[in-house]
């Protein structure tokens, strides 16, 4: 889990932050951040709750014999849910049933192993699994929305590993695109090394991609204590047909459990509208 993560960036944040804003705004900054700490050690105690029930693996659902035919191609097309750093599918709770609703035939989770040490592997991995799914679902292809770190390892995947052929949506909630420097002492594990800013990660990131033809959407929140700078959860590059949705008032946790921001993820999933490359920003406020 992300308790350790969470509470040290967000000491991290309260100790860094107070010098830079004039005194009336640092006022109304600290309330904010106070409000979306304790919204934060909520969902971390609910989560905490659920964790247990999202580490076996999710069972495949049994194909029908005469399956039943939606009239939205939407809501036939398989959307996977990839979780982030240490977590698992239960993270997803609130956000499968609000999609769900829609009478989607097609939700999946993927549970990578928390010991997973390389993002490449994981992107690998996440590759074999959407084949999978695309050939148990007679769809061509999938959307994806990811986590934190599971956003980081869709994107590889999709702009590294030729999965851009089979993702037509990509949308990412607090992931570090452009590497984070959060938590310094956590850089011994592996895997919190690729997503620093220097890693050859993110250098490979930020390479041509002229071809790519995925959609991107992230969503970034203005007080994610987990990413450092807080822009770095927001796609830039040239190449990339990309639109980042700022969301005020909450933090890292909140983003796959807020009302505000599951709604904006399905509408991103349901929109046909394909962003300019850059597109560049829109907000939500939470």
């Amino acid at each position: 889990m992300k308790v350790l993560p969470v509470l040290l960036s967000t000491f991290e944040s309260c100790l860094r932050r107070p010098g830079l804003l004039p005194h009336g705004q640092h006022l109304r900054f600290s309330t904010a951040l106070l409000k979306a700490s304790a919204l934060e050690l909520a969902i971390l105690a609910g989560h905490l709750l659920l964790y247990p029930s999202g580490i076996r693996r999710e069972r495949v659902p049994q194909a029908r014999a005469e399956p039943v035919r939606l009239p939205s191609a939407t809501a036939e097309r398989p959307v996977l849910l990839l979780h982030g750093f240490i977590d698992n599918r239960s993270v997803f709770v609130l956000l499968r049933r609000t999609l769900a609703k829609e009478g989607r035939q097609h939700l999946m989770s993927l549970n990578y192993s928390p010991l997973t040490y390389d993002i490449r592997e994981a992107a690998e991995r996440l590759g074999r699994h959407v084949e999978e799914i695309c050939e148990r679902t007679g769809q061509p292809v999938v959307d994806i929305v990811g986590h934190s770190l599971g956003g980081l390892i869709a994107r590889y995947y999709v702009q590294r590993l030729g999965g851009d052929l089979r993702v037509r949506t990509l949308v990412t909630l607090g992931s570090p695109h452009g590497g984070t420097d959060v938590v310094p002492l956590m850089s011994a594990h592996p895997i919190v090394r690729q997503m620093r800013p220097d890693s050859d990660v993110i250098e490979e990131l930020k390479e041509p991609a002229p071809h790519c033809g995925t959609r991107f959407v992230s969503f970034w929140s203005d007080l994610d204590t987990v990413m450092s700078p807080l822009e770095t959860a927001a796609v830039d590059h040239p190449d990339l047909r990309a639109q980042n949705v700022r969301v005020a008032g909450i933090g890292h946790l909140a983003l796959p459990v807020h009302p505000a921001v599951t709604s904006g993820v399905r509408q991103a999933i349901d929109s046909d509208e394909a962003p300019a490359r850059s597109a560049g920003s829109a907000a939500v406020v939470a």
